[in-house]
Order: structure tokens, then sequence, then C-alpha cells
């Protein structure tokens, strides 16, 4: 008896731990949950501190010919993004014309804070990024996320130094896009994405004159609806489009882009004016 009492002690004890975490009331959980974030979360920058440090070292061991060759390509790509300042300006400038003209609002505009990515965690589970800045930078819950290619995702949690971000991948993401060349809204949301394979999402109430499949994809783009996320950012591409169950709509299948997943840097848009 003695020996089946200890062999059964591990799962009594264990059943005993979730029985008091269940009665254990919430606001201590969300508590011990975010005491938890912030005293790990030195480990986590420290190691990106320390890959940051190792990359330079590797790029020092570069040749001076080498060195130069990519002196003169950047070079060329802050020619380029001078003249794309230019125009943004003058593109400014006319639509503040029009706004008074018409006499429309102004629109909400963002404030955009660079960050570095700390920790990927991708699993059938999770679809989330934890990056090198918190409320120090004063980064809020909800802002969108973005990089060159479109939309990373949305801040669902900051810390101290630290921020989660929910990627556009994630099925705790939802908001509505557009078809580009198109007006109407869809459903986006993300979908069950396979640890080791591409990421995407699911569309819902798709319009039937949208076509779309692997070998003719369209872009989706984020609608502005919502006030969340600006107009025209890039979500995925469409891979498929097929008519739902009532028959109403379509549903669809969007693939997102592979560099979300190799992510070492994105940019979180602060809104000047949070309502």
């Amino acid at each position: 008896m003695p020996k089946r009492f200890d062999h059964a002690r591990p799962f009594l004890t264990l059943g005993l731990l979730v029985a008091a975490w269940l009665v254990i009331p919430a606001v201590f959980k969300v508590f011990a949950r975010a005491s938890f974030f912030e005293l790990t979360a030195p480990i986590g920058v420290a190691a990106s501190y320390a890959r940051d440090l190792q990359e330079f070292w590797t790029l020092r061991l570069h040749s001076n010919s080498e060195l130069i060759e990519a002196g003169r390509d950047l070079a060329r790509l802050n020619a380029s993004y001078e003249l794309s300042v230019q125009q943004n300006t003058e593109m400014q400038g006319e639509i503040a014309r029009l706004e008074g003209i018409l006499r429309l609002p102004s629109y909400t505009g963002y404030r955009s804070e660079h960050a570095r990515v700390v920790r990927r965690d991708f699993s059938g589970w999770w679809q989330r990024l934890t990056i090198r800045k918190g409320k120090n930078f004063d980064l809020v819950v909800g802002a969108p996320v973005v990089f060159s290619g479109g939309v990373v995702g949305r801040v669902s949690e900051v810390f101290a130094y630290t921020a989660t971000v929910d990627l556009i991948s994630s099925q705790t993401v939802r908001l509505a896009a557009v078809v580009e060349g198109d007006t109407r809204p869809i459903s986006y949301q993300g979908g069950l994405n396979p640890t080791f394979g591409s990421a995407g999402g699911v569309l819902e109430f798709v319009p039937l004159d949208i076509f779309a499949s692997a070998n003719s994809t369209t872009r989706l783009v984020t609608s502005g609806l919502g006030g969340v996320f600006p107009p025209g950012l890039t979500i995925g591409s469409v891979i498929k489009v097929e008519p739902s169950l009532d028959g109403l709509f379509k549903s669809g299948e969007v693939k997102i882009d592979d560099r979300l997943a190799a992510l070492t840097e994105v940019t979180v848009l602060i809104p000047v004016s949070p309502q």
C-alpha cells in the first residue's frame, strides 16, 4: 500500500496544484503572469543584445572591397529614399489642401517606433513575437506593427521593457480587408498554422465576383476600417476562393509573406492622438 501511494503522490500533487490554480482569483493570476514575464524579460533581452554583438563582429571580418561595395549599394538606396521623401512631402501637402477645401477632418497620424525582435514563438497555438521595447517607449496595446512587406500584427501585451506582438497569422487577429482594386470589405482572420509550414489566414464574406487561385493570386490589403491599421498595407496574397455553404459569399485562403518568420526588426505605429 505505501508503495502504491508513493507512485500516486506526483499525480496527487499535480492535481492539488491544478485545483488550487483554478480557485485562485483572476486578479492574482494576471499579476503572477505579468510578474513572470517581467522577471524573465531580462534574459531574452540580454540574449538579443548578445546576438547583435555577434553580428557586429561578424561584419567586422568582411574585407574592405566588400564594405566599399555595400557602401555604394547603401548610397543608391539613400538617393532613392530621398526622392521618396520629397514625393511624400508633396503628397502630404496636397492632402492637406484637399482636406481644407472639402472641410474633411485630418487623418490621425502615427509615430513610428522601431524595435528589435527578441524572440519568436511559432506553434499550432501561438503566432507571436517579443520585441525589445515596451512602456519605456510609450507602446500601447492594440498598436499596429508593420515592416517593409506590410502588416506584421498588433501589440497584444506591453511590459516595462518588452512587448508581445500577435502576428497577422494568429487566430487572435481579425480585421476588415479589401482585395487590391476593390472597395468592398472582407473579413480576414489568422488561420491554423503548422509549426514548420508557411503561415496563412482565412477569408469570409468574399463577393462572388472575386476570383483567385494559386496560379493567379490577388493582393489583400488593409481597408482602414476600425481605425487600427492604416489603409493599403499588404496582408498577403489570396491563393484560393470558393463558394461558401450559404451560397451568398465566398470563403478563401491567404498566404502570408514568408519573411514574417525571419524578422529581426519591426516598426510599431503609435497613434499621435490615441482615442
